[in-house]
């Protein structure tokens, strides 16, 4: 099945993001080409400036601390996995101390970097980086794989403790929900929400189709688009059945 998520706040869209973009950056740094570095460059650009709000070390640092003192109360509990819950706990300990131990503007390294910075905004424009607007970097992309993998890494590695603390948050965010089993009747469906309420929803779909979601603090709305290259996509046609968790942290 596929699964499909929709964030319902902004802090929850934002690290959504972060973990795409250093996913990617990970993936085109450990390439061998000087074309996928270009793209794992362009990746760090983005954590950079996705990480630019302020509030966002203080925000995962409180949600970090949080998530610890109430899995903390759980050690008493008897039913509970010892093993799994001082695994989660540990994970969290090493996210709050490498955040905690970070100083300074998140990405300011990058934007310190006046060469990078050339890069930065030349990449902006399309085709703004070709070999005659920046030698220098084209000489750069003509260096060996692993010296360009270091210096890619160099330029990543200071931002890593926001991509633990972020993938810590995800993974207890997506192991809070159970799912349910749904079918959208004719390609739409609608369940009133009756109080309850979500960070995130999470829709697993096995059929040729895609979910929108739409959701507020009364109902949720899902229909079922069937994609089509050539123009818009169509609502679908027939029934689907689905499985709808609501994530909560």
């Amino acid at each position: 099945m596929t699964v499909y998520e929709f964030p319902l706040n902004e802090r929850i869209r934002t690290w959504l993001r972060l973990e795409d973009l250093f996913g990617k950056a990970a993936y085109f740094i450990q390439a061998q080409d000087f074309r996928s570095h270009h793209a794992g460059l362009l990746a760090i650009f983005e954590i950079v400036e996705v990480t630019a709000r302020s509030e966002l070390k203080n925000e995962l640092i409180q949600e970090l601390d949080r998530q610890k003192n109430s899995l903390e109360i759980l050690r008493r509990n008897p039913a509970v996995d010892a093993t799994r819950l001082e695994d989660v706990l540990a994970g969290l300990a090493r996210a709050l101390s490498g955040l905690l131990a970070m100083t300074g503007k998140l990405g300011q390294h990058v934007r310190d970097n006046e060469w990078l910075s050339s890069i930065k905004g030349r990449a902006s424009i399309p085709g703004g980086v070709c070999s005659f607007d920046l030698p220098v970097y084209h000489y750069w992309l003509n260096q060996a794989d692993e010296d360009r993998k270091r210096d890619l890494a160099a330029w990543l590695s200071p931002m890593l403790p926001v991509k633990k603390a972020v993938d810590v948050v995800l993974r207890i965010l997506r192991e809070g929900g159970r799912a349910s089993s749904h079918t959208a009747t004719q390609g739409s469906f609608q369940l009133m929400l009756a109080g309850r309420s979500a960070h995130m929803l999470r829709v697993a779909v096995n059929a040729s189709c895609a979910p929108e979601v739409s959701a507020n603090k009364y109902a949720v709305n899902i229909r079922f688009l069937v994609p089509d290259t050539a123009q818009k996509p169509r609502l679908c046609d027939r029934d689907v059945s689905f499985d709808l968790t609501f994530c909560n942290l």
